[in-house]
Parts: structure tokens; C-alpha cells; sequence
């Protein structure tokens, strides 16, 4: 840490030379003609023509008439060569006071050196950032013929406590966060030819619900009451389907008051979407249809690589009633659905159940302590209990379950979808039977919303709902074992 303070200072110092010079370390703007990617790409094109180029300097070789260093962009890295005789003493001189992490522009012919590097040969160059913390640059040499690296900027949660950090000296890390950007794109695309509208819902919420999540809490001053982060959006867009849009969606930022671990951030971004007139043996053609098109957009192929496998996300995917699932990994029939039944399995299985637990909870750590680490290739789990999913649609052939299924892809849950229930009677006793689970101490149990309730009486016709999370489709698609890989800036436990 001292070492650090110490070339802060060192640089620091540097800053009030130049301003004593009369130089601008931070000035306004650089009209930078191109980026170091569309340099290299267009050489045969660009090869002795002039442009000008910006970055930040990322290695450097300087010696007493000219010099080499490289710049980096968003598009990666180019090797400048600066001369004395063509940028002058005095800009020369101030260009060997410069340190790795400084920004530069240079305008200069486009051309190879005698090792066939494509370069630009600098006439101009002018500082545009001085940086005064030195970057945590990586440093290479060779121990009986291996290449060694060391001092690397790898530590996991530095990185993620830093990520400006992280994405300068770690450019591949940027990789993942435009595949992401790509990934959303592509999703969106899809829905938007299939005649969904993109629509925007409450973030602050009188009363939260569309999900099983404890929710953050704020006070509005103005209007002296609680609102709620959002924990979904869903129940807002149920209220347009009944205002009578037949197909929306939203990328939305929710949140939940819960653990962080491997999945689950407490900010997360989801997409919802609800098409009217549809239910989920529809929905299901169309999910896998729509991360068919994801993939094939986003990585050129319909087969993703995730944790060591290769995953095919080419329709059709098998559809596995959850209760099927469940006798088939463990050997236990838990059909009959009876909460001491489901109690007395659990404990044979060794699955930790608490007295605020209900079938609906039992049945899902059954699943996911057993059966969803084997689900690598991509399957919809479906059919599940009507206690698990209280804003679905009771299956039309039997009613202890409802017209529910999950896309499990790797080993765990991408989405949820739901033919949607609109029975405004039955929606009332499903809400009323999760706050019998509160008072039986479930905090994660769904609130009475009369005004939802209130919507839904006007009439909401048949509707198919799918919630997608973002960021695990991102994991997916990119390979990353985290979801703080996956998000810019993961929540962490303050700094000590």
C-alpha cells in the first residue's frame, strides 16, 4: 500500500509540472478520425493515409530520439511510434514524462515497421488524461523457456470491487458484457417481430407481489407511505393485457431482499412477457424458439459451451412433468401431494425442511436439491404444484397442479412461465392461502393485491406469462460460472 501511495504522490507531482508549464492535462475533447480495430482491419485501405487516434497507454518502450508504446481503445490495441524530428522537443519531451494508464491522441501516417507491426507513425501528439494511480499492469518473463505472468489484477473480488479496473488491464472481460448487450438486443428483436410492444411498469410499488421474494422497503416523504422495490412486474403488465395490449414485455430491473451466491444478485434484470389469447404449450414453442434465434444471433450456432458441456438449444426440448422428475432422480412418488408425506421424504432424503414450509416449498427443495443439477441439455419442467405458483392457471387435467414450466438449461432455471390465471374468484383464495403461509411465518409468501384483484374482475382473457432472468441467460450464453461475471458491478460487503 505504501509502494502505491508513493507513485500517487510521484505522479501527483507530475500533474503540477504540467500545470506549471502552461499544459492542460484534461482537455475538452480529440477529433479522433479511428478506433485501433477498423486500423487494422481496412490496412490495405488506410496503409499510408493520415488519421488520428485516441486511447490509453498500455506498454511503452522509450529511448533517446524515438520511442514505441501501445495504445488501447474499445476495439483493442495499436503500437505508435513516436519520433523527435516529427512531433517536436518539446511535445517529445513531454511524451517521455508520460506513465502507462495516460490517454494520448495522435494524428500520423498508417504504415508497417521493418517487423511488419501495422503502426501509426505519430507528426502530432497531444495528452488528453493524465492518470495519477498507476494501473495494475501484468508483467511477463521467461523461466527456462516458459513464459511466466505475474502480478496480475486476478483476484476475484478486487476485480469485481474495481471493474473499471478490470475491464482496462483485462480486456477479454469486456467480451462477456458485449455478448450481453447482444444477447438483450437479440431478445428484444425477436419479440419485436412477433408484434410484442416493449412497455414500462413501476420500479416503487404500493404493494409488492408477482413473485416469492422478501422486498426492499422505502418511505415517500411527500405522500407519507411504504413503497416497495419491485420484487416483478408482473401484475403491472396483467393490468395491460386486461387495458386490452394483447402482447407485451419489459426489461426490467427488480429486486429481492435475499442471499447473494453463484445465482442470485439482489439487483437482477429480467424480461417479462404476456401474450394474450395463448397458454403454456404455446409459450414453450416460442421460448425455445426465441433462445434458438438468441444463440444462433449471439454465437453463430444453435450449441453453447457451459461448464465443461456442450448444450444444444435446437428445438424440440422434452417436456418433464416436475413430479415425474422428481421419482425419476430419487425413486420417491411424491404424487399424492400430502404435506407429511412430502415432510417424511424430505427428511429420508436429507432435505432440510422448516415449519413455515408448506407442499409448494417442500416439492421445490426436492427438485432442486435432486433433480436440477442433472438437467444440463435444455428441458421444460412442468406441471408443478397449484401451492408452488399461485398466479397460474390450474392444469386443465388435473386441478392440484397448474399449467407452470421452467426452461432448465445447465443445471439450473432460466425462466418461468405460466398459462395465466384470470379466474378473478380463484386468484382471491390462492392470495388468501399465501397469507395463511405468512402467518405461518413464510416471509416470502405473496401479499393480497386488491387492486390486481380489482383488475382482473373487469376480465382478463387466456394469457401465456414467461419471466426470463437476464442474468443467468448471460452465464449461459457467455460461459461464465458467476453471476457477478455477468454484472458490471455485483453487490458486494463493504470495504474494510
Amino acid at each position: 500500500m505504501e509502494d502505491i501511495n508513493q507513485l500517487v504522490t510521484i505522479r501527483k507531482e507530475k500533474l503540477k509540472d504540467l500545470y506549471d508549464q502552461g499544459i492542460n492535462p484534461y482537455p475538452y475533447g480529440f477529433d479522433r478520425t479511428h478506433q485501433t480495430g477498423d486500423i487494422k482491419k481496412e490496412f490495405d485501405t488506410l496503409e499510408g493515409q493520415n488519421v488520428a487516434v485516441a486511447g490509453r497507454i498500455m506498454a511503452v518502450r522509450k529511448m533517446g530520439k524515438a520511442s514505441f508504446c501501445h495504445i488501447q481503445d474499445m476495439q483493442g490495441r495499436i503500437q505508435l511510434y513516436i519520433a523527435r524530428d516529427k512531433i517536436g522537443e518539446e511535445r517529445y519531451t513531454l511524451f517521455k514524462g508520460l506513465d502507462i494508464g495516460d490517454f494520448i491522441g495522435v494524428t500520423g501516417l498508417v504504415k508497417k515497421t521493418k517487423t511488419g507491426e501495422i503502426s501509426v507513425f505519430a507528426d502530432s501528439m497531444t495528452l488528453l488524461s493524465k492518470s495519477i494511480r498507476p494501473l495494475p499492469i501484468a508483467k511477463e518473463k521467461e523461466e527456462d523457456g516458459k513464459k511466466i505472468i505475474y502480478d496480475q489484477f486476478s483476484d476475484k473480488e478486487l476485480r469485481y470491487r474495481q471493474r473499471y479496473v478490470d475491464l482496462v488491464v483485462n480486456p477479454h472481460v469486456r467480451e462477456v458484457f458485449v455478448k450481453r448487450s447482444r444477447i438483450i438486443t437479440a431478445m428484444r428483436d425477436f419479440l419485436n417481430k412477433n408484434d410484442f410492444l416493449e412497455v414500462e411498469t413501476p420500479v416503487l410499488q404500493p404493494i409488492y407481489g408477482g413473485a416469492a421474494a422478501r422486498p426492499f422497503k422505502t418511505h415517500h416523504n411527500a405522500l407519507d407511505m411504504t413503497l416497495y422495490l419491485r420484487i416483478a412486474n408482473e401484475l403491472y403488465l396483467k393490468r395491460l393485457i386486461v387495458g386490452g395490449f394483447d402482447r407485451v414485455y419489459e426489461f426490467a430491473k427488480d429486486f429481492r431482499n435475499e442471499g447473494i451466491d453463484r445465482f442470485h444478485n439482489p439487483e437482477f434484470t429480467q424480461v417479462e412477457l404476456y401474450a394474450a389469447y395463448k397458454d403454456y404449450n404455446w409459450l414453450m414453442d416460442f421460448v425455445e424458439q426465441m433462445f434458438n434465434y438468441i444463440a444462433n444471433e449471439v454465437n453463430g450456432s444453435p450449441k453453447i459451451h457451459f461448464n465443461g458441456h456442450e448444450i444444444d438449444l435446437t428445438p424440440p426440448w422434452p417436456r418433464l412433468p416436475i413430479l415425474e422428475a422428481i421419482q425419476k432422480y430419487t425413486g420417491k412418488d411424491v404424487s399424492s401431494l400430502d404435506e407429511n408425506v412430502l415432510k417424511k421424504t424430505a427428511g429420508e432424503l436429507n432435505v432440510e425442511v422448516t415449519p413455515d414450509m408448506g407442499v409448494g416449498k417442500i416439492v421445490d427443495e426436492i427438485f432442486g436439491e435432486y433433480v436440477e443439477p442433472h438437467l444440463i441439455q435444455p428441458v421444460f419442467i412442468t406441471d408443478h404444484p397449484v401451492e408452488m405458483s399461485p398466479l397460474a392457471k390450474k392444469h386443465r387435467n388435473n386441478p392440484r397442479l397448474v399449467e407452470r414450466f421452467e426452461p432448465i438449461i445447465g443445471g439450473k432455471e432460466i425462466g418461468n412461465a405460466f398459462s395465466e390465471l384470470n379466474d378473478p374468484i380463484d386468484q382471491r383464495a390462492r392470495f388468501e392461502a399465501q397469507m395463511q403461509l405468512r402467518a405461518r411465518g413464510d416471509e416470502e409468501a405473496q401479499v393480497l393485491d386488491e387492486d390486481f384483484l380489482r383488475a382482473i374482475e373487469y376480465g382478463m382473457p387466456p394469457t401465456a406469462g414467461l419471466g426470463v432472468g437476464i442474468d443467468r441467460l448471460t452465464m449461459l450464453m457467455t460461459n461464465q460460472p458467476s453471476i457477478r461475471d455477468v454484472l458490471f458491478f455485483p453487490h458486494m460487503r463493504p470495504e474494510k
